[in-house]
């Protein structure tokens, strides 16, 4: 590297700098559906409901985040990214919500198939201003 620097500043500095600006994001990004109660953690927690969230944030594991079973308590940030219509998301708003079940197997089927997360209802209307059955969220582990 020492080398680099010594042959050619310019060539370094536009490195540093375009390393900078295109960084990779440490987000990942798919579809997002929602469902509704009843809400019964059989995947996760054996219908153990005192592992939900009291303010209702939680989602159920898609079979992208599902991981055999591991994502079971894990925590994620979701940002509503788009929509069907550029009037649903809020791009403004990031949740938080703990997993506590697996799409695949819940009681409640999610609103859309194939979504890498299923909100419940209340976290899915923090960030979308209409109904709407799925949505595309950018996505991290937290």
């Amino acid at each position: 590297m020492s080398q680099l620097i010594r042959t050619s500043p310019i060539l370094f500095l536009i490195f540093i700098i375009s390393a900078t600006i295109f960084h990779s994001s440490l987000a990942d990004i798919g579809p997002a559906a929602h469902y509704s109660p009843p809400y019964l953690p059989t995947a996760c927690f054996g219908n153990d409901q005192s592992q939900f969230p009291t303010d209702n944030m939680f989602a159920a594991a898609g079979e992208g985040l599902w991981d055999n079973g591991a994502s079971c308590g894990r925590s994620y940030l979701v940002k509503c990214i788009s929509a069907s219509s550029t009037t649903i998301c809020d791009t403004s708003k990031t949740i938080q919500v703990k997993i506590v079940d697996r799409a695949q197997t819940s009681v409640s089927k999610p609103s859309a198939n194939g979504a890498i997360i299923v909100l419940s209802d209340v976290a899915f209307s923090q960030f979308t201003n209409s109904p709407a059955s799925v949505v595309n969220v950018e996505f991290r582990q937290v």
